[in-house]
């Protein structure tokens, strides 16, 4: 029997490490590697420029390495379920391969295509490994549910066996034994589209930051001395910036297979220390991953508050335009205006810097809901997926996961431990590149002479703070307690043995007469979640504000553990 096999590329954009590629090429007569690409998407989704380029370039570093092996990449334009019934009659198809996709839609997409191919005779075979376990086998060692603690999670790991060895690259003897028929046109009907195509203007977008493909992501990989330079790296100003060791958005697209990447940290550190089994703690970037993946793939509702049964309940206001502000960095505060501006021009943040990001829009100053910054994040985070970037928000926002709310970040003094002279300020907020560091992170307290010296006058040339931290901060976080009350005495429990009292109120340094707060909502929602009924972060590390920041007196906690750290340098 001849065998007409097609793998159907999704997140696994590469060679190396790809068991259904592999299923593919197992006896095959033929072998079509197929990418399907919905232009109409591509103006209608919520994903933004870099993300798109770095999806193209990742599709024309695969097609490339595909073409060294005398095959190519069949970029097919259109729905699956349209796209599919065609190319099964066109070429003969016996079998279809793909990556398993553990999100609800993936599911649910993937089983409509299984039933399609086996009504057209298909055999499809599906392997997982977008994730180092099967979470199915987690989900049935907590008792048929997902763990929603971090520290049961990684409970359950040190029970199961280690994750399986990568697989080795496929090879040009592997291609020849099933080759690919590519007809004379196939850049014609196949190729990889541009962005000009897909609609987007690339004249004043700038050069990328982090190039997509398989051959970038294992560059980065075998250039980098990684466990000599992982444990607790020191933060800086250098940190902020995206660094040429960083690997999260080839991890998202799986440019780079998460279980390489394991082995690869595994054996430096045998080599380093001897031939010593690792800890658990030197994957716990890679587990973060893992546990949102878990906690969402039996949560069709994981990615809204509403009917999400793991979420809290909190009555956030809704405020476009401090929506609008926050997302385009006009909020006034230096250090989350330069946040979003590299968000916005290079598709990646620091991990310290999605926190305070995430902490300002919600429960920190703004009290607009997770979901709406997830949505932005979505839109610009190269590394953002479905269940990470959800699941990832919820702990942020202290919805679900982390419960420890009265932990808030001063957007004044955080940013002045990290970056005392201001250089990442001057770099994405130009405007304020000549103010001294006296000033820098506070221009609206500089004279009036200094700020028109600089060039730059708050008010005109630079906004206004939108709100007043020290009162918006301590406001909201009784708002938190109010609702976390609500929360313990509907469960019985006693979730607030260890908030503060905050009895002092300091007096803020800037005008009021330019801020504006979030009004109290006094109406609490009456569906409370379960999720985080005795969750405890462990061991936080706390960053105080500076002298110089109008704060009441709480904790302005860098949130160590973190699920958003990107691996890196």
């Amino acid at each position: 029997m001849v065998v007409n096999s097609v793998h159907w590329f999704r997140k696994g954009l590469r060679l190396h490490d790809n068991p259904a590629l592999q299923e593919a090429l197992d006896g095959a007569d033929t072998v079509r590697c197929v990418y399907v690409l919905d232009p109409w998407f591509a103006g209608s989704a919520n994903v933004g420029f870099n993300r798109w380029r770095f999806l193209l370039e990742s599709l024309e570093d695969l097609d490339s390495s595909l073409r060294r092996l005398n095959s190519r990449l069949f970029v097919v334009r259109g729905q699956p379920t349209d796209v599919f019934p065609r190319l099964f009659k066109e070429w003969n198809v016996t079998r279809l391969t793909f990556e398993y996709d553990s999100e609800p839609y993936g599911k649910e997409r993937d089983n409509a295509i299984i039933k399609m191919a086996r009504n057209f005779g298909v055999e499809t075979r599906v392997r997982n490994s977008h994730t180092l376990y099967k979470l199915e086998r987690i989900i049935e060692l907590n008792n048929n549910s997902p763990p929603l603690s971090f520290k049961r999670f990684q409970a359950l790991i040190q029970r199961l066996e280690l994750p399986k060895r990568p697989l080795q690259t496929v090879t040009a003897e592997q291609m020849d034994s099933c080759p690919t028929p590519v007809a004379a046109n196939h850049d014609e009907l196949y190729s990889v589209p541009s962005l000009e195509e897909l609609g987007f203007k690339t004249t004043d977008q700038g050069q990328a930051v982090w190039k997509g493909g398989e051959t970038e992501a294992l560059q980065r990989l075998h250039r980098h001395e990684w466990v000599g330079n992982y444990w607790k790296p020191r933060i800086n100003v250098c940190t902020l910036m995206a660094s040429p060791s960083g690997l999260s958005p080839y991890l998202r697209f799986g440019c780079l297979s998460c279980r390489t990447l394991y082995y690869r940290l595994r054996e430096l550190y045998m080599k380093a220390y001897q031939h010593t089994p690792p800890p658990l703690t030197l994957f716990t970037q890679l587990l973060w991953r893992e546990f949102f993946y878990t906690a969402a793939t039996h949560n069709p509702t994981f990615d809204r508050m509403t009917g999400n049964p793991i979420c809290m309940q909190i009555p956030w206001d809704k405020n476009p335009e401090a929506l609008a502000k926050w997302a385009e960095g006009r909020t006034g505060f230096p250090w989350i205006d330069a946040i979003m501006t590299q968000l916005r021009q290079e598709g990646w943040i620091h991990h310290l810097a999605r926190h305070a990001v995430a902490c300002f829009l919600t429960r920190g100053d703004l009290w607009i809901s997770w979901e709406s910054g997830m949505k932005v994040f979505e839109e610009m985070l190269l590394d953002a997926d479905w269940s990470v970037n959800a699941g990832s928000w919820m702990w942020l926002s202290c919805s679900s996961f982390f419960q420890q709310f009265f932990h808030c970040y001063c957007p004044v003094g955080f940013a002045r431990r990290i970056d005392p002279s201001g250089h990442y300020i001057r770099k994405y907020i130009p405007k304020l590149k000549d103010y001294p560091n006296r000033y820098i992170h506070e221009p609206w307290k500089a004279p009036e002479s200094v700020q028109r010296g600089c060039n730059c006058v708050v008010g005109v040339d630079y906004p206004m703070p939108m709100v007043n931290h020290a009162e918006t901060s301590r406001l909201n976080i009784e708002r938190m307690k109010q609702v976390y009350q609500q929360f313990s005495h509907y469960k019985g429990l006693s979730l607030l043995e260890v908030v503060p009292v905050i009895r002092e109120q300091t007096e803020s340094s800037v005008p009021k007469s330019s801020m504006s707060h979030p009004s109290c909502n006094d109406a609490m929602a009456s569906s409370l979640c379960l999720a985080l009924s005795h969750r405890k972060r462990e061991r936080p590390i706390d960053l105080h504000c500076s002298q110089g920041c109008s704060q009441p007196k709480m904790q302005c906690a860098g949130l160590d553990r973190d699920p958003n750290r990107p691996l890196q340098q």
